[in-house]
């Protein structure tokens, strides 16, 4: 069975310390892409602009900074709302967004319930389809057995 939580939210695209525009967009959650978070946001043309990342950096950045690089997360407080911004960078900018603390919260618990953490490998069947791959045919007797006799092997006039 496909597990998914799925969660629509406004963000808000912070443009200054004093202007931010909002920005619908919908958290998704595969449990058979276990290890991920997907964000679709709805900027106004023809199609989102999607961003993947590691769930691990969500979870951890409800409660403290986390990420480098490409994305950053971190919890904070603005006019005694508690609020997650993320950071993206990517080669065709920056965006910084202010992400509803709560509502990402009960989002990420959720995913926890479906899949939860150290769980996420059982998801993949990795094992399984490996265990599969390695496993011996009955033709695997054909190619592992000798097809040409031995130097070895006794000569017609046995002499050795």
């Amino acid at each position: 069975m496909l597990n998914v939580v799925e969660r629509e939210l406004e963000l808000k695209l912070v443009l200054s310390p004093e202007r931010s525009i909002p920005v619908p967009a919908r958290l998704v959650y595969r449990a058979d892409d276990p290890y991920a978070v997907h964000i679709a946001f709805h900027i106004g043309s023809d199609s989102p602009v999607n961003w993947t990342f590691a769930r691990e950096l969500l979870v951890e950045g409800v409660f403290r900074p986390c990420g480098h690089g490409d994305v950053r997360i971190w919890p904070t407080k603005i006019d005694d709302r508690n609020v997650i911004f993320v950071a993206l960078t990517s080669p065709d900018g920056n965006a910084l967004l202010e992400v509803p603390s709560a509502a990402v919260a009960a989002w990420v618990e959720r995913t926890l319930r479906v899949v939860p953490p150290g769980t996420e490998s059982e998801r993949l069947g990795i094992d399984d389809a490996l265990a599969e791959l390695l496993a011996p045919l009955p033709a695997d007797d054909l190619w592992l057995s000798d097809p040409w006799p031995s130097d070895e092997s006794p000569s017609q006039d046995g002499e050795v």
